[in-house]
């Protein structure tokens, strides 16, 4: 029988298999649900005034039994008050216990803020278990699914809006199983995103290790009960990690091998701050929106585990691994990195200035920011003040990343803080450098001391190719501190009011054309008032100010010419051994740094001679005065060796600054350099690669010759590019705004791919698109969605074979035990055999005084064959031919049947073994 509710209260029992109506029942209040109960002679309804009745098929009238499980009890015997509707119900039997009744909603109304609920009712107990989103759909896992056996329910799957849980109920205090699937990516959303592949092998093992001592208790001890499906590992042996910064300051660490997602580890930036208390508005309040924490940019070298974060609020966390919990205070550094507007001028002082006021140029965003003043509550203006405060206290750091230095920004002569805009780090020097839009900053980790905090003007000297001057006397002035101000989260959300508070200037913020953009970036300031711009024909010139204003993001080039801005942002930095000048003869240590302009400056880098006086010897960093230009700003950098291989950074091999073993605190680092022996006597034995948002360059080095350029783009420009390993090759992979994925072979820039794969119509995209090793990317799709792509033809040979399969082949269940009499008398129909029911087999031998049935030939079929004669003869001879040929291709069948059956399960014992044979211990 089906039973059907509706929302009148009416209660209908159709007959499968007569396909009609058998009863029908009425109840007062809608029905949202209902279920059957011990062995289908009862059924349980819901209904909208949260009650719970009981009806019996025998006397369908009225239900023998109405309860409101959440209703209160009035004192004068009247019916419970009622509550909200209880929208799903089931009811699931025990052999040795009393049934549970499971439903949800039912709540009281007298409380309205209380959360999306489940109730679980076993016996006398009512347990309610509060959701943190609200609940879609529920089902009650049971030891079998026949509705007229004791089901024995042992746990309940519950569909949430943004989460699904499982809750044992084989436990009295119901405790939920942890998860091993992924749902929580978007708990907090992703502001940033990393993607290692082929990084070294234990990582995964270590960060999951650490990571399981910082899992939430008070979980079941039972495995994930969901069973279905398999997963596949392939071909693929390598580790993938990948890493995404969140916005309410979180790292987490996923495990992306082959086609799973795991995740191993979560760090929290902001418990190195002080939390911001309500009304708190004075010092150190100025803070940026509503999430201050929020994760902008992310550095990790993966073998010396060296973890690097900027934050929104102009800060730079530098964390270590330890695998041992220590208390420590945290080191804080304070940097003043600034660069007046208006100290610059060109050398006609009779024309206009070409640089004019930020603020005159952003009159919208004041009423968007989250800064409201520049002058403090006591009437002084701000500086020397930081956006955040550090933990003074020692604070206890639990096994896995903990933070050594933490670097920030502070506000000068009432000027907040600007964005940081590159980041880089390197083991191997000790050394961790950012830039802004103001200028360059360099700290050693290592002695926790400041070695550059310079504008980058100055890191020119004598090279500025733009001959830019400092203007004297300096006008007085009062900044505003809306004025590029730190946004918040608006680089991260497509919304229109958001996007237009960002911390760079927009593509709407450009001249009408890039081809005219450039034609400025390429003019020196003293030219710019009398030069012509280059016109386009209307239709094309329609389309690419179309295509700007559809599309609005947070550029790596911060400036759109030079006559709009001078303030010039570092976009791109690199730490290499590499030739700082022409005249080198043999590699130093360099730190290459890239602007929005398209310059790219060398630093170089004086580290003390011996190891042994690295924590005393200062470092000393100075420019080479070594220039390189190229159009639109520099994205990525990258060294090759004379035979065209990949030359890595050097980097320390990692230790446990905590390690219990280690008492000697002075002994040497293990560094690997990775540079080429300084006795080859080679002119030419280097190549740089330095890609913008507009093309890509080769330098041999040191004689600083560019062997080859390639313009990848005229009519837009490139969001992403990264210098990746491929088939034992090195190439450049590059995603360009217009959505074409393109790569580049090395060092020669030869076009191997040019493909229009996803037209950026959402800045999510844009700040999440990241290429890794093997011809794999990444970028975020959703909120809630990673979406890894590849450009491999032997990764997409292998993807089949790594797909996981929904569906595994079990065995046939037993059927269901039935007695002879439930068989035969029962509403269910059944075929039974003859001898089945009667033969010796199942009633006994028969006694000798009953009649017995002996079949013979005397029958209609003998008396017709009989009658044809040859006819007859003829026609049997016939059926007899039919059936043995029928049963010849039946034996083929089964013959057939059984050789697939063979080839399956060979492929399946495969299978099985590729599954475990590179599975880590981790994984079973």
């Amino acid at each position: 029988q089906l039973l059907i509710g509706y929302e009148n209260g009416t209660i209908v029992f159709w007959d499968l298999r007569s396909k009609r109506a058998d009863l029908r029942a009425y109840y007062d209040e809608a029905i949202h649900s209902v279920a059957w109960h011990h062995e289908g002679k009862q059924f349980m309804c819901s209904h909208s005034d949260g009650s719970l009745t009981l009806w019996n098929l025998k006397s369908p009238n009225r239900p023998f039994q109405t309860t409101i499980p959440h209703g209160k009890v009035q004192r004068d015997g009247k019916k419970p008050e009622s509550c909200k509707p209880i929208l799903k119900v089931e009811y699931k039997t025990c052999k040795n216990s009393e049934p549970f009744v499971i439903f949800s909603g039912g709540l009281s109304y007298d409380k309205p803020c209380r959360r999306p609920s489940l109730t679980i009712m076993h016996g006398k107990a009512i347990t309610v278990l509060e959701m943190d989103h609200p609940i879609v759909d529920f089902l009650t896992l049971c030891e079998t699914p026949y509705p007229n056996e004791f089901q024995e329910p042992y746990a309940v799957v519950v569909l949430l809006e943004k989460d699904l849980i499982v809750v044992d109920l084989t436990q009295s205090n119901f405790p939920i199983f942890e998860n091993p699937y992924p749902i929580d990516i978007h708990e907090s959303p992703v502001t940033c995103t990393e993607y290692f592949a082929d990084c070294p092998p234990d990582l995964i093992p270590v960060l999951y290790s650490v990571g399981a001592k910082h899992k939430k208790q008070g979980y079941s001890n039972k495995e994930w009960p969901i069973s279905g499906g398999a997963w596949n590992l392939g071909a693929q042996t390598y580790p993938e990690i990948i890493i995404t910064g969140h916005a309410d300051g979180s790292v987490k660490f996923w495990d992306a091998s082959a086609i799973t997602l795991q995740m191993l580890y979560k760090l929290k930036t902001s418990k190195v701050f002080e939390k911001q208390k309500a009304g708190e508005g004075k010092a150190t309040a100025e803070i940026v929106e509503e999430d201050p924490f929020a994760v902008q940019m992310m550095y990790w070298c993966p073998e010396s585990r060296i973890f690097c974060v900027a934050g929104v609020s102009a800060y730079v966390i530098v964390y270590k691994f330890s695998k041992h919990e220590v208390n420590t205070e945290i080191a804080s550094l304070e940097v003043r990195l600034q660069c007046e507007v208006e100290d610059i001028i060109t050398p006609e002082p009779e024309t206009n200035p070409p640089f004019p006021d930020a603020s005159s140029q952003l009159p919208s965003l004041k009423s968007l920011s989250g800064s409201t003043n520049t002058v403090g509550g006591e009437g002084t203006m701000k500086d020397s003040i930081p956006c955040l405060s550090v933990k003074a206290r020692p604070v206890r750091m639990p096994p896995g990343y903990q933070a050594d230095l933490v670097i920030q920004l502070v506000w000068v002569d009432g000027e907040p803080p600007q964005q940081i805009t590159s980041l880089a780090v390197n083991s191997a020097y000790g050394l961790v450098a950012f830039g802004n839009c103001n200028g360059l900053a360099v700290v050693d980790f290592m002695q926790k001391t400041v070695l550059l905090s310079m504008g980058t003007l100055d890191l020119y000297g004598s090279s500025d190719p733009y001959q830019r001057q400092p203007r004297s006397p300096r006008k007085s002035r009062q900044f505003a501190a809306d004025n590029f101000c730190m946004r918040g989260l608006s680089n991260f959300y497509p919304d229109l009011t958001k996007r237009i508070r960002t911390s760079y200037q927009s593509l709407t913020e450009l001249s009408d054309s890039p081809v005219s953009l450039e034609l400025e970036r390429c003019k020196s300031p003293t030219s710019v008032k009398g030069s012509r711009k280059l016109s386009l024909p209307t239709d094309l010139k329609t389309d690419l100010e179309n295509r700007e204003n559809s599309f609005s993001r947070s550029r790596s080039s911060s400036v759109s010419s030079i006559d709009r801005d001078s303030k010039e942002a570092i976009t791109a930095l690199y730490f290499m051994e590499s030739f700082a000048r022409k005249n080198d003869s043999a590699v130093s240590s360099c730190l290459w740094v890239g602007t929005g302009l398209g310059m790219v400056i060398i630093l170089s880098l004086n580290l003390p001679a011996s190891d042994d006086l690295r924590q005393s010897e200062p470092v000393v960093v100075s420019p080479s005065g070594t220039v390189l230009t190229l159009k639109g700003a520099v994205l990525t950098f990258a060294c090759l060796d004379c035979m065209g291989t990949l030359t890595h950074r050097p980097y320390e091999v990692w230790r446990d600054p905590h390690s219990a073993d280690d008492g000697d605190k002075t002994r040497k680092r293990k560094l690997v350099m990775h540079s080429p022996s300084s006795s080859q006597d080679m002119g030419d034995h280097q190549f740089a690669v330095i890609c913008s948002e507009k093309q890509a360059k080769v330098f041999s080095l040191p004689s600083q010759t560019c062997l080859y350029v390639h313009n990848i783009t005229e009519t837009s420009f490139l969001l992403r590019a990264d210098v990746v390993t491929l088939c034992n090759s090195v190439c450049l992979a590059c995603f360009c705004a217009n959505g074409h994925i393109m790569t580049l072979s090395l060092p020669s820039l030869r076009p191997l791919l040019d493909i229009n794969y996803l037209p950026v119509t959402d800045m999510r995209i844009a700040r999440t698109f990241c290429f890794t090793n093997e011809g794999q990317a990444l970028y975020l799709s959703s909120p809630t969605e990673i979406q890894r792509l590849t450009y491999s033809q032997e990764m997409c040979d292998n993807l089949q074979d790594m797909l996981g399969d929904l569906f595994t082949p079990v065995e046939t269940p037993e059927a269901q035990n039935r007695g002879f009499l439930k068989g035969l008398f029962g509403g269910s129909g059944q075929a039974f055999d003859r001898e089945e029911l009667f033969g010796e087999a199942t009633a006994g031998k028969a006694s000798r005084s009953l009649a017995q049935h002996i079949p013979g030939s005397g029958g209609i079929e003998g008396v017709r064959g009989a009658a044809g004669g040859v006819i007859g003869d003829l026609t049997r001879a016939r059926i007899a031919l039919d059936e043995r040929g029928q049963k010849l291709g039946e034996l083929d069948e089964r013959t057939a049947s059984m050789m697939a059956s063979a080839e399956a399960f060979s492929k399946h014992a495969h299978e099985v073994m590729l599954k475990y044979k590179d599975k880590k211990w981790y994984q079973f």
